[in-house]
């Protein structure tokens, strides 16, 4: 992709007035001096390399290949990494109080106001800041050689249930994701329990040949299958490449997911904020982009990047206003909702 003129790391920094001021006077000064290392705990595929290459020479990375063992390390109590990068469905699986707030203010203003929940948690607008959220995006479902299907995109989520995609289809191991699906097939809200989503539940299961979208990709690029549902930043590297694949982002919206950086280092250790910054700003935004990581920027921080990108991925990196106002989070759940997921799910799978 061609470069075009976007908003430079010192104007965005600009845009934190104060805030920024103080970032550039002083936070930084431990990285430059590298006189407090830290190490930076991540999983592969889910941190862009051309990022983690630029890590300050104080700090040091390292890569695992399961979430499941990165939480594993997390709640060790010696050797805890600085700084953890972990989806947000993950997070909850964590005991409360493990974390330490994100001092990284300036950094945050920076962002658009839709990462304001993500950052705290979403344990509401006075809890302390415990993440810094690098990255978000949709699930999307990605089609191969169906153009008839694509054709139908207006039919949004219930286009999972045509009966060709039957032992076709690639699923989500999440089972609460797929009772989100299951709900906005029936245009119900979030959270809302309803009888009819043990059926509709039983539906969409029924349809799946594989129930991991990180797998049972293998599947459909194979042909093995013609549909999966995938994130936006696993479908737009594969969009990028392959041309019998295609992408259906419902005009309903979709359930959000976040990337997160969180602390679990002792409280008041440095952190690598210049290395954050560049992560929100060329060349380095170019880079994740291209990778399908979408920073929480605001939009016309953004555009002018998207602009470079064709037609077809641009909402797929950055959904419309209207589109992405009808998205949702998936907050953690409290005890009486799990125990609610897990009837649902027990009953679905028992029929």
């Amino acid at each position: 992709m061609a470069q075009a003129p976007l908003h430079s790391r010192r104007h965005l920094l600009q845009l934190a007035s104060l805030g920024g001021a103080a970032l550039a006077a002083g936070s930084l000064a431990g990285c430059r001096r590298g006189a407090a290392a830290g190490r930076l705990l991540t999983v592969r595929g889910q941190l862009p390399p051309s990022w983690l290459k630029a890590l300050p020479s104080a700090w040091r990375s390292q890569v695992l290949e399961d979430p499941a063992e990165l939480l594993e390390q997390l709640q060790r109590p010696s050797d805890q990494p600085s700084l953890s990068s972990l989806g947000d469905g993950w997070l909850q699986q964590l005991p409360a109080g493990l974390l330490q707030p994100i001092e990284a203010a300036a950094l945050l203003e920076l962002l658009d106001p839709i990462a304001q929940a993500p950052s705290r948690l979403f344990a509401g607008p006075d809890a302390a800041v415990k993440a810094f959220p690098w990255a978000f995006g949709t699930w999307v479902i990605l089609l191969r050689n169906r153009p008839d299907l694509l054709r139908r995109q207006g039919e949004g989520w219930s286009l999972l249930l045509d009966p060709s995609l039957r032992q076709r289809l690639v699923l989500p191991a999440s089972p609460r994701l797929l009772l989100e699906l299951a709900r906005r097939q029936l245009s119900l809200p979030p959270g809302a329990v309803d009888p009819r989503l043990v059926e509709q539940l039983q539906r969409l299961h029924a349809q799946a040949i594989s129930l991991d979208e990180r797998q049972g990709l293998n599947f459909l690029l194979a042909g093995d299958a013609d549909a999966a549902v995938v994130t936006s930043q696993r479908a737009v590297p594969l969009l990028q490449r392959d041309p019998r694949l295609a992408a259906v982002l419902p005009a309903s919206g979709s359930p959000l997911w976040w990337q997160l950086l969180v602390r679990t280092g002792p409280a008041g250790s440095p952190l690598p904020l210049e290395w954050i910054r560049d992560g929100l700003s060329l060349p380095l935004l170019d880079r994740l982009l291209a990778a399908g990581w979408v920073p929480p920027l605001p939009a016309a921080v953004l555009q002018p990047a998207l602009q470079r990108w064709p037609r077809r991925l641009r909402p797929l990196l950055l959904p419309p206003p209207d589109l992405l106002a009808r998205c949702t989070n998936l907050p953690p759940l409290t005890p009486a909702e799990r125990q609610d997921l897990q009837q649902l799910w027990d009953q679905a799978m028992a029929g």
